[in-house]
């Protein structure tokens, strides 16, 4: 029996060096994450939030799909935006298309239009340093959707992004959720794409961490024995 717990003793002595800075790691990361409540890290803080405007009485609207549009429809809502009646449709592929209530189809949002609409709907939107146009396939990494959009920079190191094609605020960046992120990207040891929560170096400083442990909970019995052993 000693001599299994002199063995279970040298076991976690070495998974100890093995997989104490990963321990250490997701410790000090998990405490990060959790400092703020999410809410402000998305910025949902910063949104204001607008009563929705009802549609007039007897509003018609008369929407037919472009003739390219031969993907999959997965929604379509009308709503009143800017003063007029709005319908968008979103395809399955992650595209989307706007039409006024005549039926005439919208062109994507400019620079001014992506600056009006994050000054108007975001607080401290007016202060903006910089308005960047980015393709579907080549979005930031603090995005990552494929989809194109505007980012706002403002003053205080927020990103606003507006989605050219849909004219509505499709995330907000604040200079913390950069910080969260990359916490997170350390915390799943994924600093690439951040979004791999199961592949094989996780796994495995995982799985040592549990033996580590449990060794560390098998000694615990041995110190109390010598304890008792020293006491009579």
């Amino acid at each position: 029996m000693q001599a299994t717990m002199r063995r279970f003793a040298r076991w976690h002595i070495w998974l100890g060096w093995l997989v104490g800075l990963p321990i250490l790691m997701w410790t000090v990361t998990g405490l990060v994450m959790v400092l703020t409540p999410i809410e402000e890290v998305r910025g949902n803080h910063l949104r204001i939030e607008a009563p929705p405007v009802p549609l007039p009485a007897g509003a018609e609207i008369a929407v037919a799909l472009p003739p390219d549009a031969d993907r999959p429809v997965q929604s379509v809502s009308t709503r009143m935006e800017g003063g007029g009646i709005v319908t968008r449709i979103a395809y399955a592929d992650g595209t989307s298309d706007r039409f006024r209530a005549d039926g005439t189809r919208m062109a994507p949002f400019s620079e001014i239009e992506a600056r009006l609409l994050v000054a108007e709907e975001i607080r401290g939107g007016d202060r903006v340093l910089s308005a960047t146009k980015f393709a579907a396939e080549d979005v930031p990494l603090d995005f990552r959707r494929p989809m194109p959009v505007w980012q706002v920079a403002l003053e205080d190191g927020t990103h606003v992004y507006v989605g050219s094609e849909t004219g509505q605020i499709e995330a907000v960046r604040t200079r913390w959720w950069r910080v969260f992120d990359f916490m997170w990207g350390l915390h799943i040891m994924d600093l690439q794409t951040r979004e791999d929560t199961s592949h094989p170096v996780l796994i495995l400083f995982a799985m040592l961490a549990v033996c580590g442990s449990l060794f560390g909970c098998i000694l615990m019995f041995r110190r109390r024995r010598a304890k008792r052993g020293a006491a009579a």
